[in-house]
């Protein structure tokens, strides 16, 4: 069975996405991956099964599975509105991840030395705002929580996806913060604004951050606002190993999801299996002494006069 996708569905979708209270980041992906299958129709832009497998397809190319499985869920999520059941394509399978990629895992060496650069470029408002993050972990769409009231009470109520949990303030993030307010005559409302007074959104912070990148000696492909959430999930879980807590803390329904964020780089998973000690050489002896490595004998030549 076809179908003619037009522009006016992909607008209807959106609005229905709003209505339904998704975060932002959310429905942006979600309507990118629909106009992306709208653009690679046809012109006569009839959608069919054959063509979604085909686009499906190509999205797997050079992309992450779990990139791909987002799009499909948010084509699928439209066709549903469109009452379009018959093209439903499945998701494609990948075995869970067990490891970071290392090349963006931002360590907290290199975090402080982010604070650093923000601090001898006299940038004061990232210098806190990059610990505000850390300490706290928070999304950067809960920033604008951190008001001048929250520093007061020492917590923030933080509003996400429906649902409302309390995340505590530091006691010194809070009077530092509180000082820095003061400096800057800020009297009430979010603490990270903009120069026209505007809460600071993802795309700010991530371009001040990469600013700070060559005088922090970081690579800039580890440095974005989502990774300070990470760095605070990895640093409590290593010293607290409380997952549920963690999850708490985070704000996620699932510790499934919680997971995601505590996974070890793979440098990590490599130094604990070579801590287990079950390769031949560790095998002690009766004597104490280690075992030295069996030597293949050569293979056998008759003896020459």
């Amino acid at each position: 069975m076809s179908h003619v996708m037009t522009s006016g569905q992909i607008q209807a979708y959106e609005h229905t996405l709003r209505m339904e209270e998704l975060s932002g980041s959310t429905i942006g992906k979600y309507v990118r991956a629909v106009r992306e299958l709208y653009g690679s129709l046809p012109e006569d832009k009839i959608v069919t099964r054959e063509r979604v497998l085909a686009w499906k397809e190509r999205m797997a190319e050079g992309r992450a599975a779990s990139t791909v499985n987002v799009m499909i869920a948010a084509v699928d999520r439209f066709f549903a509105a469109q009452g379009w059941e018959d093209l439903h394509v499945k998701r494609l399978k990948a075995q869970r991840r067990i490891w970071r990629d290392p090349g963006r895992e931002l360590t907290k060496a290199e975090y402080l030395r982010l604070l650093g650069a923000a601090q001898a470029s006299g940038d004061e408002r990232m210098f806190y705002l990059m610990q505000a993050l850390a300490s706290t972990g928070i999304r950067v769409s809960e920033l604008r929580s951190v008001t001048v009231e929250a520093l007061r009470g020492g917590t923030a109520v933080v509003d996400c996806k429906g649902k409302q949990r309390r995340v505590l303030i530091p006691r010194r993030l809070r009077r530092e913060l509180l000082a820095w307010c003061e400096r800057e005559q800020i009297v009430s409302g979010p603490v990270f604004v903009t120069r026209s007074g505007r809460p600071m959104d993802r795309s700010n912070i991530w371009r001040a951050m990469r600013r700070l990148c060559p005088a922090a000696r970081v690579e800039p492909g580890k440095v974005f606002p989502h990774n300070l959430r990470h760095l605070f999930a990895v640093t409590y879980y290593r010293q607290e190993k409380d997952v549920a807590k963690l999850a708490d803390l985070l704000g996620h329904a699932s510790i499934d999801t919680t997971r995601i964020y505590i996974m070890e780089s793979g440098a990590e998973h490599e130094r604990q299996i070579e801590r287990l000690g079950l390769f031949f050489q560790d095998v002690p002896r009766n004597d104490g002494s280690v075992v030295v490595p069996f030597v293949p004998p050569r293979p056998w030549a008759p003896y020459k006069m």
